[in-house]
């Protein structure tokens, strides 16, 4: 033993010499010298990967029930521990492969002499002599630690510098682990042809079975295959896969793991690999309608710091808040009401859980096809999730209502319903003939002249609430609808690629702004549905259930607090208000034809041009908006019955947009939800029952309370009539009580009323009158209740 270690010293230390020599004299031995200088500074943090063993794998996205919708991957591999390979893949690798894996320490000292020996004499690499543990990190340094050309070059670069920093690496590793997880590590990472990585991939991919199945002519043809993954394809090259394949199993004859007799036997077999290669779909194409709600997945992790090339290597398991059943009966209406094939229209919804800890998304759909073929009419643009359409129309008038329930008014309140109004300092134009300077809005049909603004609501009025936007203020209304859900009005560029809608409407006070002429994010939308239907709360849409990284940890998000947009009082009081469009209102000829039965807070819209409709409906249970627009190039009027683009329109929200939503609901029991309880002060309004609600209340809680509230408040001390002193007898505040409007709060001094006592002399003069049948005796009761009860008498004695 010690003769052969000297002679292999001996050895080492004159190919040693060589090689100094060789990188002196040799033009790319000296390239390779400025490459290992580059490579030695990120050496040891690339060695800190490679002793992890973190590879790229495929994320899987499922919805609520764990069941996949989409597989998105860079490189299709499934890591599997060592027990989930079959140990005759082992013993191929290893026979084939490194038959003295398990002797030497990483680097065959014998063999990577010999052949470094002979790429000194040859000026390059001529010989590989490669360990399993050195295919390992050239294999890691190039598949996983390289992020760019250089780095992929240099993990493959033909030179001795290379292999030096292969084997160096090879040699630190095999210290650090066991073999047995070195060969586990090296079999989950290698190709293995048509789009596999990893053993378990190949397993599937060829045969259809997991690594753990592979019996020893399977193991045989895969092990074989790492040669030239590319080359030797059993699809397009069996000859040469099966003449591999039987090299390998008499290289694990030789070895000793089967029987020349098994080796000859398993040589004679087919290679009964499955019809075509077994793949897997790539990206959001593979979840079909569902695409739509994929995309927006992915758009929403990028918005929360994942990259996502970080999603397409890292082998997460993305559990979503998407449910099939709800899913399906949104697509199964949407796709009803309007044609997939529809030319330049869409019906896009969304249902959204309602919540005040959560917003769970439940489904997201269009009656577009999601796909990648426009001329089938496919689509993958973001329609249920991002800024269409040309608004939601009347279904904003429920922000000016929410407004003036804010300021005062009440859902018995009247409301003048002109044909048409005119007015200055909100915009210009709108109806036609409409004077300079001007903003000109008619209604479409009758109403009466009058109407409570709970009426108003069911039959959607245009001037009334033009005239009420423009008393509430048209930035109260505006930043009500951000707080409810609209809250990309507020990006910048989103109106004109510099302002954002938000402030372009408030900047020009906009009154049109009650009749949603905006475009309008769909999501968003169903979300104002959902904020409502709990009770004002507003959360951030959700559509992650959980996420757990390739080790099984989960993985947080952040996500914002919830908020409460609106005051639960004005919210519920508005829910009520809207609960008679579908019993009375604009929508209820759709719900009796769905034979809607249960409770609803609803309301339509329709543009003023027909260029798009929506329908707003939600109660405990389910909360969700249609939206009808044009989704091409063309924007023209729609028509209803069919949808289509027509060149006057006809369609309005209480059509298919009402239609879509009752389709989708009445699947799913919806009628079972309920609306909340309202405060009856919101009847006549708040103000009227200001009064009430402080009344014998301390002065300087009811000041601290009404200032925190934004107004201005004057106290004003009054005599008593029996209220306490410094307490509050009564408030008064104007109609619409905005934000720094002046409320005045009347206080007593503490004093208590004495009332008048009056003696009463029965008149004596002639002018006194006695009838002549009634004898009217002399009233001596000195109040006004006894004379009363007198007068009484005689009244009844006559």
């Amino acid at each position: 033993m010690s003769k052969w270690k000297s002679i292999g010293e001996m050895l080492a230390a004159t190919v040693g010499a060589g090689i100094v020599c060789a990188l002196a004299i040799s033009p790319v031995a000296a390239i390779g010298s400025v490459a290992v200088k580059e490579t030695n500074e990120t050496m040891q943090s690339k060695f800190e990967d490679l002793s992890t063993g973190s590879t790229p794998g495929v994320t899987t996205v499922t919805d609520k029930n764990g069941d996949p919708i989409a597989w998105l991957y860079d490189q299709r591999r499934f890591e599997v521990p060592s027990d989930a390979i079959s140990q005759s893949m082992k013993d191929a690798i290893v026979s084939i492969e490194d038959r003295r894996f398990y002797e030497h320490k990483g680097v065959d000292i014998q063999g990577n002499l010999r052949a470094i020996a002979a790429n000194v004499v040859a000026g390059g690499v001529e010989q590989g002599a490669s360990t399993i543990d050195q295919q390992y990190v050239k294999n890691y340094l190039l598949l996983v630690a390289s992020h760019n050309e250089d780095e992929q070059a240099a993990a493959i670069e033909t030179s001795i510098p290379r292999k030096l920093r292969e084997m160096r690496m090879a040699s630190d590793l095999d210290k650090q682990l066991p073999k047995d997880e070195i060969l586990t590590r090296y079999l989950n990472l290698i190709p293995f042809g048509n789009g596999a990585y990893g053993i378990e991939a190949a397993a599937q991919t060829y045969f259809g079975i997991p690594a753990a199945q592979l019996n020893i002519p399977q193991s045989a043809m895969l092990a074989g295959m790492v040669q030239s993954s590319s080359y030797l394809n059993p699809y397009t090259n069996p000859d040469a896969v099966t003449q591999r394949r039987n090299a390998v199993l008499d290289a694990m004859a030789n070895a000793g793991v089967i029987s020349p007799e098994d080796a000859a036997t398993f040589s004679a077999e087919p290679l009964a690999v499955l019809e075509t290669p077994q793949g897997l779909p790539n990206g959001c194409i593979a979840a079909g309608n569902s695409g739509f709600f994929c995309d927006y997945v992915l758009d929403y992790l990028s918005q929360k710091g994942f990259d996502i090339n970080q999603i397409h290597k890292g082998a997460y398991t993305i559990k979503t808040t998407l449910d099939p059943v709800v899913q399906q009966s949104a697509q199964d209406a949407v796709s009803t009401q309007v044609s997939p094939d529809a030319v330049g229209v869409a019906d896009v919804m969304n249902v959204i859980e309602p919540g005040k800890e959560s917003r769970r998304v439940l489904a997201m759909t269009s009656s577009r096809n999601y796909g990648l073929d426009p001329e089938a009419a496919q689509t993958v643009f973001p329609q249920a999730s991002t800024l269409v359409g040309n608004g939601a129309g009347s279904i904003f008038k429920i922000f000016t209502a929410a407004a003036a329930l804010e300021q005062g008014y009440g859902l018995d309140t009247i409301f003048a319903v002109p044909n048409r109004y005119e007015t200055q300092g909100m915009g210009e134009g709108g109806a036609e003939n409409c004077p300079a300077g001007s903003y000109c809005v008619e209604n479409s049909g009758s109403y009466a002249s009058q109407m409570s603004l709970r009426d108003a609501l069911a039959y959607s009025p245009n001037t009334t609430f033009v005239k009420l936007i423009e008393q509430v203020g048209v930035a109260d209304v505006v930043d009500i609808s951000v707080r409810l859900g609209l809250r990309s009005y507020t990006n910048p560029g989103t109106f004109d690629g510099e302002s954002s809608i938000a402030d372009y409407v408030k900047d020009h006070n906009l009154g049109s702004y009650t009749l949603g002429p905006t475009a309008v994010n769909p999501l968003e939308l169903s979300n104002v549905a959902a904020s409502l239907a709990s009770e004002g709360t507003w959360c951030e849409p959700n559509p992650i259930e959980s996420i757990t990284d390739a080790q099984g940890q989960e993985v947080s998000l952040p996500t914002p607090p919830c908020e409460q947009a609106l005051d639960r009082d004005v919210a519920n009081a508005l829910a009520a208000g809207m609960s008679q469009d579908a019993t009375k209102g604009t929508a209820q000829r759709a719900a009796r034809a769905a034979g809607w039965k249960g409770q609803l807070a609803a309301k339509t819209g329709t543009t003023e041009s027909h260029e798009s409709a929506a329908f707003l409906g939600f109660n405990s249970n389910f909360a969700a908006a249609s939206y009808i627009y044009n989704d091409g190039t063309t924007i023209v009027p729609l028509c209803t019955s069919p949808v289509y683009q027509c060149g006057t329109g006809s369609l309005y929200g209480g059509d298919e947009p009402a239609r879509t939503w009752f389709s989708a609901a009445g699947q799913l029991n919806a009628a079972a939800g309920t609306l909340p309880g309202y405060d009856a002060k919101y009847n006549q309004g708040f103000v009227s029952s200001l009064s009430a609600s402080y009344r014998g209340r301390d002065v300087e809680e009811v000041r601290k309370e009404l200032t925190a509230r934004g107004y201005d408040v004057l106290t004003q001390v009054t005599s008593g009539d029996g209220t306490e002193k410094n307490h509050v007898m009564r408030v008064d505040a104007p109609v619409p009580l905005k934000r720094g409007a002046r409320v005045t709060v009347y206080v007593s001094d503490g004093t208590i009323p004495v009332r008048p006592t009056r003696n009463y002399n029965p008149p004596t003069t002639s002018n006194s009158y006695t009838s002549p049948d009634i004898n009217i005796p002399t009233i001596e009761t000195p109040n006004l209740d006894g004379i009363v009860d007198q007068l009484q008498d005689l009244l009844n004695q006559r």
